[in-house]
């Protein structure tokens, strides 16, 4: 379970969020939806320790956010998945996948999570020797989300999953996320 109370966060001094509450149960899909500016990205950053909190608490499982390295938070099972894709482009769409499970010591879990990821995006298969660099903006977004799974989480966190996909995409990646909360 993830809970925010009273967060307020900025950058360089200027205020970015004031007084953010939020409650995410286990299973629950939940949408953060606002006005560009609005804060939503920054309340995202701050949950994954990328921006610190100048006030108020995260706690994910019970366990305070507040002062965690983005990759322990990670480790916690707490992955987001940021705004605009960030792929590695020059690495095959298969190194992608694996080198987003660098905390995952268990070969076959990563063997088995890469074959979930396969069939959750059977494109990314077809094209798992291919450069990341040079699929769709769709494509490179269920890679996004195929490396995230790959780190085994509890808790996704997607920065606008649908941007820039054209509908079929959005319904495909939308439809993904649905059977990643259903498997537990």
């Amino acid at each position: 379970m993830l809970i925010l109370e009273n967060i307020s966060a900025g950058y360089d001094g200027a205020l970015a969020l004031r007084n953010v509450s939020l409650k995410v149960n286990p299973g629950e899909i939940v949408a953060i939806i606002g006005a560009n500016g609005a804060g939503k990205s920054t309340t995202l950053l701050t949950i994954s320790g990328l921006v610190l909190a100048m006030s108020g608490r995260v706690n994910f499982n019970g366990q305070s956010l507040i002062g965690l390295t983005p990759d322990r938070i990670v480790q916690l099972g707490l992955v987001h998945v940021p705004e605009g894709r960030r792929v590695f482009p020059d690495l095959t769409i298969e190194e992608n996948l694996r080198v987003a499970a660098y905390l995952v010591r268990d070969r076959r879990l990563i063997q088995n999570t890469l074959i979930k990821v396969y069939k959750f995006f059977p494109r990314l298969k077809e094209r798992r020797l291919q450069s990341a660099g040079t699929l769709s903006g769709g494509e490179q977004q269920m890679l996004a989300f195929g490396r995230a799974m790959m780190s085994q989480p509890k808790m996704l966190m997607l920065d606008e999953p649908s941007l820039g996909l054209a509908p079929l995409l959005v319904e495909e990646v939308m439809t993904a996320v649905k059977m990643f909360s259903d498997s537990g």
